[in-house]
């Protein structure tokens, strides 16, 4: 190697000029972007266009740019619109808990109730219990009486924030 070309390497952390500031343009594609993914959502639960069949048919309608183009716009609209599974995998010590609700009929009345749920999913055990409401009091009380339920503390537990939130993870050291 020429020591240059080392130089260069050793005074940048990124290769120089390999970088793009923006993203490219693409002022041929652009236009039939639209178009491509309408042709992609008639094959929904088919498989007819492949990136090729969509070219020559953008060709047909007036498109003058070159296949690879199209097959990348393909390949991106595909990426973005494809399902992630995430597995759900869990070990000895993880816990999830959440707060529910649900209308129970006590002494004749309809009411409804708050109820706190932890569970110990790799051994398929939970705790559960009912409050009047949901408050700070009733979640440290019903994290209290599931641990003396369980005879311990996990080592890590999921918490759903709020509906529609998403889940929060909080690890405990280990004791």
């Amino acid at each position: 190697m020429h020591w240059r070309t080392l130089e260069k390497i050793l005074s940048n952390s990124q290769p120089p000029g390999c970088c793009r500031q923006k993203p490219p343009t693409k002022p041929k594609i652009r236009p039939w972007l639209g178009r491509i993914q309408e042709m992609l959502q008639e094959d929904q639960g088919k498989q007819y266009h492949t990136a090729k069949r969509i070219w020559q048919r953008l060709q047909e309608e007036g498109f003058t740019g070159g296949y690879t183009i199209v097959k990348d716009a393909v390949r991106e609209i595909k990426k973005h619109k494809q399902e992630v599974f995430m597995p759900l995998t869990h070990r000895p010590g993880e816990a999830q808990v959440d707060f529910g609700y649900a209308l129970v009929k006590m002494a004749g009345v309809l009411r409804k109730i708050a109820f706190f749920v932890m569970s110990l999913p790799y051994s398929d055990a939970f705790f559960v219990m009912a409050f009047d409401h949901e408050c700070t009091e009733t979640f440290w009380e019903g994290h209290v009486r599931a641990f003396e339920f369980f005879g311990g503390v996990p080592q890590r537990i999921t918490y759903d924030k709020q509906q529609g939130d998403g889940l929060q993870d909080h690890r405990f050291p280990a004791t």
